[in-house]
């Protein structure tokens, strides 16, 4: 008998359903979104960048572009609540130019920031100095290059070199 009054109640919710949409009572928004794809992942000035890099580095490493800061470094533990929100919140939402990862464990070496025009303007240069900050507070090796027409191979791995990679 209750197995009868479940079945029955089921029915009417799905004849109900049915009347209502047909009526228009029902309003199920559809999603909008006002979004669309991007052509390129990365600019002109990256891409090429990017190329001269992988000559640079070889099968040694693995290049990564576009990377979350939070998904390099992570928030200190010891920090919860509210201080712990803060902190993550000031990482989430900034983005890696380069990420160099040993191909073989994937381990994060170091960090490569391509620095345009735009790195110039007051707000830029707070951004940047905060994370240089985080990075090298986290112990992950950051090095900064200016965005030219071409790159040098030789002066690119001089400065990895540099930064020991």
């Amino acid at each position: 008998m209750e197995i009868h009054g479940l079945l029955s109640f089921a029915v009417l919710a799905g004849v109900l359903a049915v009347i209502l949409k047909f009526c228009g009572l029902c309003f199920i928004p559809k999603a909008k979104f006002s979004y669309q794809k991007e052509i390129f992942l990365f600019s002109l000035a990256e891409r090429s960048f990017l190329g001269v890099l992988e000559l640079v580095l070889g099968n040694q490493f693995r290049v990564f572009g576009k990377v979350r800061l939070a998904d390099v470094v992570k928030v200190k533990s010891g920090l919860i609540g509210r201080d712990w929100g803060q902190a993550f919140n000031r990482i989430k939402g900034k983005h890696l130019d380069f990420v160099v990862c040993d191909s073989s464990k994937l381990s994060i070496q170091l960090v490569i920031e391509l620095d345009d025009s735009s790195h110039y303007r007051f707000d830029r240069q707070g951004r940047d100095k905060f994370v240089d900050e985080v990075l090298l507070g986290a112990g992950v090796p950051i090095v900064r290059f200016p965005v030219k027409r071409s790159y040098s191979v030789e002066e690119i791995r001089q400065k990895l070199l540099q930064s020991g990679v």
